[in-house]
């Protein structure tokens, strides 16, 4: 994004006057729904096609069994993925994202980008 296109973004979102209480609320209420080590590898997960728990728990390596089921509560509440029980011999569960979790998807794309371009100025300094 060029310095143009920051400029235009900015006045877009931000408030005139600023109003520095009110970022950094919002900045406070993204970091509380995404952070943590777990949850955007397990957005990335399922948005990759693994829909059941033992398959999203293979895809993540180090993740914990309890810290999985607990990060996937939590995304649920916050309405970021959905929880579906197909009531079948065994019964299936499987999570999907949601209309809601897709909305931050240029977010993740961004730091994606912004990850690999920080690992390579690193590589190039060593």
């Amino acid at each position: 994004m060029n310095d143009k296109e920051l400029l235009e973004k900015s006045n877009e979102i931000l408030s005139s006057p600023r109003n520095q209480d009110e970022e950094i609320q919002a900045l406070q209420d993204t970091l509380y729904v995404l952070s943590g080590k777990w949850k955007i590898p397990i957005i990335n997960s399922i948005c990759n096609g693994n829909r059941r728990f033992r398959d999203i728990e293979r895809s993540i390596p180090g993740i914990t069994t309890r810290m999985l089921s607990k990060e996937l509560k939590e995304m649920s509440a916050n309405q970021l993925i959905k929880r579906t029980v197909v009531d079948d011999t065994p019964v299936i569960i499987e999570y999907s994202p949601t209309d809601y979790c897709h909305s931050f998807g240029s977010i993740i794309l961004e730091m994606i980008k912004w990850g690999k371009a920080h690992r390579q100025r690193l590589r190039e300094k060593s």
